[in-house]
């Protein structure tokens, strides 16, 4: 374990997505999606206490939700949860917790991560990120984690390298950031061997990423320099600088513009978690592909689905075939696993027909 390895976990988000389970006074990072006993934001800080000491773990998220990352991670000091008044995406997040690390250590390797993935191989995992922040101490650089891809994916960003991955580089020169490809494309991203899914996980020194701020996002950084992150003053400030601040991805903005960017190559079992079918794919199965995550379910002629119901509750469920069944206790969601892209319109639905969410 390194001293001057600090760890962001980025927890704003509201993972509209996983609704009815997923809402926005309580978003899936705070919940047992997975139904090991655990939210995703407490497997997330456990995953990388073995890689950086508890005082340099810090958390940004919504002001709405900072008393539950202080219940869940009762280790953590109310400082080290830095409260965004709005959203503005991945940049501002990140340049607001590189004011925070500056004011306590300028010389700072960062690994910044979201509070909400699945990574099943947890010692290849923290070898992965040990190998990545050797890797930045000693090269200006800004370095992501690729996923080795083993389907054409179109639900994930990619990065292409520029050399297939048979050469045994571990750590590659990135050519090109894409957004989410369609089926066609995404076949032949992964037919070529060049390209990787975009984890969304992040190694820099404090130094580099300052850098790559104040040439591409100054403006940005220039908002957040006069900041001090003392609470009682920060509380005061950190509303006028979001207010100006715009709202742009660390994607977007830094890592698709800057020259000294690098991917890592890894293969540990990875999900972002982004929707049902996300979970569906890593949760046990029985012999008609069925995922019972939760509840007392019997299941006839049903193939492929996923259910989700509270504990303690019965379930019958016939004739159903590729479906995601959810049941919150107050929302009830039954839909085709091909439509969940429709779960964000649903959900505006509900809030404009019965002004809920």
């Amino acid at each position: 374990m390194k001293t001057n390895t600090f760890c962001v976990i980025m927890a704003g988000g509201i993972g509209s997505r996983f609704w009815p389970l997923s809402k926005t006074e309580t978003p899936k990072q705070f919940l047992d999606i997975l139904g090991t006993g655990k939210s995703l934001l407490r497997q997330t800080f456990d995953r990388f206490s073995p890689i950086c000491p508890t005082e340099n773990i810090i958390v940004v998220t919504s002001g709405d939700y900072s008393k539950m990352v202080l219940e869940q991670l009762p280790e953590l000091k109310p400082e080290q949860v830095l409260t965004e008044p709005f959203r503005r995406n991945t940049a501002p997040c990140i340049a607001f917790a590189n004011k925070w690390i500056e004011e306590r250590n300028p010389d700072a390797n960062i690994v910044v991560t979201p509070a909400d993935h699945l990574i099943i191989n947890e010692t290849e995992f923290h070898k992965a990120i040990n190998q990545g922040l050797d890797f930045v101490d000693t090269n200006e650089a800004l370095l992501t984690l690729g996923i080795k891809p083993h389907r054409p994916e179109t639900g994930y960003g990619y990065i292409q390298t520029g050399s297939d991955d048979s050469n045994g580089e571990i750590i590659k020169k990135v050519k090109t950031f894409t957004e989410k490809p369609n089926a066609e494309l995404a076949k032949v991203f992964f037919e070529s061997g060049e390209f990787f899914w975009n984890s969304g996980i992040f190694l820099w020194s404090l130094k580099a990423i300052n850098q790559s701020f104040e040439n591409h996002l100054n403006e940005v950084k220039q908002l957040f320099d006069p900041l001090n992150t003392t609470p009682s003053v920060e509380e005061k400030q950190i509303t006028d600088i979001y207010a100006e601040c715009k709202n742009i991805s660390i994607d977007y903005g830094i890592m698709e513009k800057a020259d000294n960017v690098f991917v890592e190559t890894v293969n540990f079992g990875w999900s972002d978690l982004g929707t049902w079918s996300s979970l569906y794919e890593y949760s046990a199965q029985d012999k008609e592909g069925n995922a019972v995550i939760k509840g007392d379910i019997l299941l006839y002629d049903t193939d492929k689905s996923i259910v989700n119901v509270p504990t303690g509750k019965v379930a019958v469920i016939q004739g159903l075939s590729n479906y995601i069944v959810v049941d919150s206790g107050d929302a009830l969601l039954i839909c085709p696993k091909e439509n969940e892209q429709q779960i964000r319109q649903f959900t505006n639905d509900i809030k404009t027909e019965f002004g809920k969410e």
